[in-house]
């Protein structure tokens, strides 16, 4: 049996969220620069977002550029913002063709204008698109998320805009970039690292996490299949018993 056909449609994550990691080591081991690992990683980015949006997840996230990465080599950045830019041109006919609206989550006005301007154009011309939404955390840090979240709040009980008696966790949801998404059902990181690396730490509370060896060029379809049904195959008890869930 493929692994596709082992996946319960009925269990699906309704939002899977990806650190694509190892695009650096996989070109290392293969004696290349680190931008040839970067633009291979795009492969894989176009193989897991067709494949989520055929099998009918609703919300995939992409960590693409972390607020830490502004510290690589200035070499690695621009090689990394100028393939941002000709993946989103040539990817727009994929998202459109696939019914996806594309997001974007973070701190944009630190992003070149010219990335700025193509991202807002993409998300513009797809905002229509319903089958699901693909979103690009760029610039992000979740700390830097939660920090903004704190300071807009001060202000609003400052201004006697918001009681802080009135304040929870929904009332911070509303407040935060993902605010019109699911919570993280399964956070997959790949290379074998074993961190969070300052992502959704507010959206990821109880999600599932996966981690697996493969680097970010290799991962294909058929891994994004196995941390689905190894989700699949978890109990998901949200603080309840067995017995409660069961």
């Amino acid at each position: 049996m493929d692994l596709k056909d082992q996946i319960h449609t009925e269990k699906l994550p309704n939002h899977i969220a990806i650190i694509m990691d190892g695009n650096g080591r996989w070109a290392k081991q293969k004696g290349l620069i680190r931008a040839i690992g970067h633009e291979n990683g795009t492969k894989s980015v176009r193989q897991v977002v067709e494949a989520s949006a055929e099998l009918g997840i609703k919300n995939l996230t992409l960590y693409a550029f972390s607020t830490e990465n502004w510290n690589r080599p200035k070499p690695e950045v621009q090689a990394l913002m100028r393939l941002l830019v000709s993946s989103l041109k040539n990817e727009l006919e994929t998202l459109q063709k696939n019914d996806i609206q594309l997001n974007a989550i973070g701190n944009l006005d630190a992003l070149p204008k010219k990335i700025n301007k193509e991202l807002l154009e993409v998300m513009e011309k797809t905002k229509n698109n319903n089958r699901m939404i693909l979103t690009l955390a760029l610039s992000y840090g979740s700390r830097d998320e939660i920090t903004q979240v704190i300071k807009d709040l001060c202000h609003k009980v400052k201004n006697n805009i918001i009681s802080p008696e009135n304040i929870d966790e929904s009332v911070i949801n509303k407040h935060l970039y993902t605010q019109n998404l699911h919570d993280v059902d399964l956070l997959i990181r790949t290379s074998g690292e074993r961190r969070i690396s300052n992502f959704l730490l507010w959206q990821i509370a109880y999600a599932e996490l996966y981690f697996t060896e493969v680097l970010w060029p290799d991962f294909t379809k058929e891994d994004l299949f196995k941390a689905i049904i190894d989700y699949q195959n978890r109990e998901r008890r949200f603080g309840k018993t067995s017995e409660q869930i069961n």
